[in-house]
């Protein structure tokens, strides 16, 4: 009963240690995208250009 404990712990560790490290590599990438596309998204917002017949929606 001991053994099956131990490995359980070991098994838990050793996937926090792998999702922790991915979590560590790809937070940069996550903040670049949302930097970007929060550019992007300001960029749309200040150079719209309505463009739309008037009377269609």
């Amino acid at each position: 009963m001991l053994w099956k404990i131990i490995g359980v712990v070991a098994i838990v560790w050793i996937a926090l240690a792998i999702i922790g490290a991915l979590i560590e590599g790809l937070f940069p990438v996550l903040v670049v995208g949302a930097l970007v596309f929060g550019a992007y998204l300001l960029f749309k917002a200040v150079s719209s250009n309505d463009r739309t017949p008037v009377g269609k929606p």
